[in-house]
This record gives C-alpha cells, sequence and structure tokens, in this order.
C-alpha cells in the first residue's frame, strides 16, 4: 500500500496495491499491520455502510469528547471526501484537505480524532465504507456547516441534497470552544 501525507498531519490518503487479472481484481483494504506501519494507529470497533445517490452530502461531522478515527473508502461509485481539523490551539485549525475516493482508484482516506469529516457524490451512487475507532456516540456528534466559507472546500456541488441536521449546522466559527477537540501539540 502507498501512502500519501496531506497538508493537514495525521490525514493520510492510501493507495492498495491492486493484483489484476482475467478474473478481475483483488486487494487488500485493511490489514493492521501495515497501516500501523504507515501512521494508521487506530484500533477499529465499528463498520459503517452508507448508500447514496448523486448529489447527496454527508457532513461535516466529528464527535467530541471520544474522538472518533476513521478510514474511508468507497467501494461503489465515487466521492469527493474531506477533512477538516477542528482541533482548537491547532496550528491547521479549519483548513481542509480533499481527495476523490472512487471504486476505481481504490484509495482511502484516513481521518484521526479531532478532524471533522464529510463527502459528496459525484456518480450516480456510491457506497462509502468506514472503520471507526469509537462507537457512535450521538450526545457527542458535532456538526459544522458543509458550506461554511471560512473553510474554503471547492464543493463539486452546488445544492447538495442534505439532510435537516447538516443543513442547520452552524460555521465553525459559532461553535463554542468547549465543544471542539484541544489540539494536543
Amino acid at each position: 500500500m502507498m501512502v500519501t501525507q496531506t497538508d493537514l498531519a495525521g490525514v493520510l490518503v492510501l493507495e492498495p496495491r491492486i493484483f489484476t487479472d482475467a478474473r478481475g481484481a483483488f486487494f487488500e483494504s485493511f490489514r493492521a499491520d501495515r497501516c500501523a506501519a504507515m501512521g494508521v494507529g487506530a484500533a477499529f470497533v465499528q463498520d459503517n455502510v452508507s448508500i447514496s445517490r448523486r448529489g447527496v452530502l454527508r457532513g461535516l461531522h466529528f464527535q467530541h469528547p471520544r474522538g472518533q478515527a476513521k478510514l474511508i473508502q468507497a467501494i461503489r461509485g465515487e466521492v469527493f471526501d474531506v477533512a477538516v481539523d477542528v482541533r482548537r490551539d491547532s496550528p491547521t485549525f479549519g483548513r481542509a484537505v480533499w481527495s476523490t475516493l472512487s471504486e476505481t482508484n481504490r484509495r482511502q482516506m484516513f481521518v484521526p480524532p479531532g478532524f471533522a469529516h464529510g463527502f459528496v457524490v459525484t456518480s450516480d451512487e456510491a457506497i462509502v465504507a468506514y472503520k471507526c475507532s469509537d462507537y457512535y456516540a450521538p450526545e457527542f456528534e458535532r456538526s459544522i456547516h458543509w458550506n461554511d466559507p471560512a473553510l474554503g472546500i471547492p464543493w463539486p456541488v452546488a445544492s447538495p441534497i442534505l439532510s435537516s441536521k447538516d443543513e442547520a449546522a452552524p460555521l465553525l466559527s459559532a461553535l463554542s470552544s468547549h465543544l471542539l477537540p484541544r489540539f494536543a501539540g
């Protein structure tokens, strides 16, 4: 597996080695020892699958306390995947990185705790699978508005399909500091 560091320390893009022949293709989507050696230092406890149609935007979400690391991949279709540093006092607070994840490129994005995550579907349909390092805790779920102008995310859709919760999410600047994780240094 090849690893690419992003502009946000800890957020990684992983590209597996794919073996193809006349029968199709094979690749390892997760192997704990190899992922740990590349900087994916999370013990995953929950797997989630999201099925969405073109234009659906999910995010930007994070949990605090009880932050979650996530390892995200599109197993069908294509998504524009985003991570945002929401750790107060971080030198990269409010900065975002993004990558296209698809069934063709097989890329994965690793998002550590302390970062918000979201994606928008750019194909007719997408199935997104992601591993989480802590269990979903709705009482600790936080959101920031997908189109917060301060984040500068070049979303490839102008009018996404949103949940009512995501539509009503506040700007990052409107979140009280106690709702944000602290940068550990």
